[in-house]
């Protein structure tokens, strides 16, 4: 009865104000593919009975979505591709050259490729901005080494930002270990007020600093580069399009590469990244081993525990990590304090067992990590704070606790933290009941494959893009027709349109694009505004 009743209600508001339904899309896209007009769109979703018409006027609201959305992009690039001029570097190879024959690996097809693209852009005179996206472990650190010499070789200093002290600690290490015996000169800067400090902001401002490793301290006010060309972003998958803008425009516009351990779906990267160009390492280096994913139920953690000290034994560290700092009375989660004691007291006596959750001072987890990475500590209790990443080549074993309720993107990360040395690595999920379905699929994700782009499709469409990645603070609407997992070929049309219309017509100035201006006048321009750089 109530359906009836609301039935008649929508009837009555489509008989009353059905002339007020303009129309949002010009007359050639309608006919172009074959759209019906708003108004019938409308009443058809409402009322139809066939099928095929009711999907057909909702592939038209999702076209529209997506149109809109892609404008803004195609906007954006053509106003930063003709009015926002760049670096224009040569493509020199000394120090690269220097740089591949040195290392004791050879790089993968992948990572041959986006060097090749990163090089291109660098050599073009428009100001680089561009994602490289990759799994954990497949190379992109290496990758932006390249592009940090190509920018050195020119005459420019290097900037590469971490987000912690700790990972930009451990890439100065790491850079400083492939550069030997290659004249760079290489800075590490620290946040907070050290000894040496002033010494090295004097040596970043007289230019003697080539390639300045640090956190986003290297972008504050204080921080004066004499010839800045490149700044490369690690792990910044949340780094919203606002202040990739602000960025861009900082200290004479250099070259910007963003780095993402984060894999991210391709209808994702058109709608988040849109204003990015997208570099895809979609190949693991040689040698590297896929690590063992085991889905345990809480009923069998004395077998775990036995399977954990045989690694221990064989002098291997191990990963226990939970979802909560404290006990909760609502959520009866075995949390990481009281597993730490157990763990401690009675399952590994003879070990050093250690605590780490977010709620430390950052001095103290940096002590507490650089302790675990030196082997001092065998078993580190954690909360999620070690997803992003510090390379323990030691570590084997990944325990995740009430793996139930963690995402799939979060659980691959932190899988992604053991198997980086030669050894055999295992990932244990341990289950607690009771497990909802979606929960079910997602262990059985973890299960299947060790691919990241997989993991992402999935977690895509058990989460949806809102969830995933905050389509709010990309800078993005949410879409109400629209679905990006299912939608990706209309996605791929409107984008190729939106290009299309905006090469051709970048002001909007058509008679026949009327339609679309007013529409994105009024709920877009504010949008542009926002992101342009």
């Amino acid at each position: 009865r109530s359906q009836i009743t609301m039935r008649r209600i929508v009837l009555n508001v489509f008989s009353t104000y059905a002339a007020r339904f303009e129309e949002s899309l010009p007359q050639f896209i309608l006919e172009k593919h074959g759209f019906p007009v708003r108004r019938e769109a409308m009443q058809i979703m409402h009322f139809g009975q066939n099928m095929d018409l009711i999907e057909t006027s909702r592939r038209r609201f999702a076209y529209e979505e997506f149109l809109y959305s892609q404008i803004l992009w195609a906007r954006h690039k053509l106003h930063h591709n003709e009015q926002v001029l760049g670096l224009k570097f040569e493509n020199r190879r000394e120090k690269t050259t220097a740089l591949k024959q040195k290392l004791q690996f050879e790089l993968t097809g992948a990572q041959k490729r986006v060097i090749r693209e990163i090089f291109a852009d660098m050599c073009s005179v428009k100001q680089m901005s561009r994602l490289v996206q990759g799994d954990v472990g497949s190379g992109k650190t290496i990758v932006s080494l390249f592009a940090l010499l190509l920018a050195v070789e020119n005459g420019y200093q290097a900037a590469l930002m971490a987000p912690t002290e700790i990972l930009a600690d451990q890439h100065y290490q790491n850079i400083s270990a492939m550069l030997e015996g290659i004249a760079v000169e290489i800075e590490l800067l620290k946040g907070g007020s050290y000894k040496g400090k002033a010494g090295i902001k004097q040596r970043i401002a007289e230019g003697h600093a080539q390639i300045v490793v640090g956190t986003h301290a290297l972008i504050q006010k204080d921080i004066v580069f004499k010839k800045l060309g490149i700044v490369v972003v690690d792990e910044q998958h949340r780094f919203g399009v606002e202040q990739r803008a602000r960025l861009a425009k900082s200290q004479g516009r250099p070259d910007l590469l963003y780095l993402s351990a984060t894999p991210i779906p391709r209808s994702l990267a058109m709608t988040v990244y849109g204003d990015l160009e997208v570099s895809r390492i979609d190949e693991m280096p040689k040698g590297r081993k896929a690590v063992q994913t085991y889905i345990r139920s809480d009923r069998k953690l004395n077998t775990v525990f036995s399977e954990v000290r045989e690694e221990l034994r064989n002098g291997r560290q191990v990963y226990f990590v939970c979802p909560l700092v404290e006990e909760s009375e609502k959520l009866a989660l075995l949390d990481a304090q009281r597993l730490y004691e157990y763990l401690k007291n009675k399952e590994y006596p003879d070990y050093v067992v250690e605590l780490l959750h977010g709620r430390m001072p950052a001095a103290e987890k940096d002590a507490i990590m650089c302790r675990f990475k030196e082997n001092k500590i065998q078993i580190l209790v954690s909360t999620t704070v070690i997803e992003v990443g510090v390379d323990v080549a030691n570590a084997s074993v990944m325990v995740i606790e009430h793996a139930e309720r963690f995402g799939l993107a979060q659980m691959h990360q932190l899988r992604g933290r053991v198997g980086r040395g030669s050894d055999k690595a295992y990932c244990y999920l341990i289950g607690h009941q009771p497990i909802s379905r979606i929960a079910r699929e997602r262990l059985h994700t973890m299960n299947s494959t060790n691919d990241g782009f997989v993991i992402a499709e999935k977690d895509l469409e058990l989460r949806g893009p809102g969830e995933m990645f905050g389509l709010e603070q990309s800078g993005m609407p949410q879409f109400k027709h629209a679905n990006l997992l299912q939608d990706q070929e209309i996605l791929q049309i409107a984008r190729a349109d939106a290009f299309e219309i905006v090469a051709e017509d970048p002001l909007l100035a058509d008679p026949k694009h009327e339609l679309i201006k007013n529409k994105y006048l009024l709920n877009y321009k504010k949008r542009e505004e926002l992101i342009q750089y």
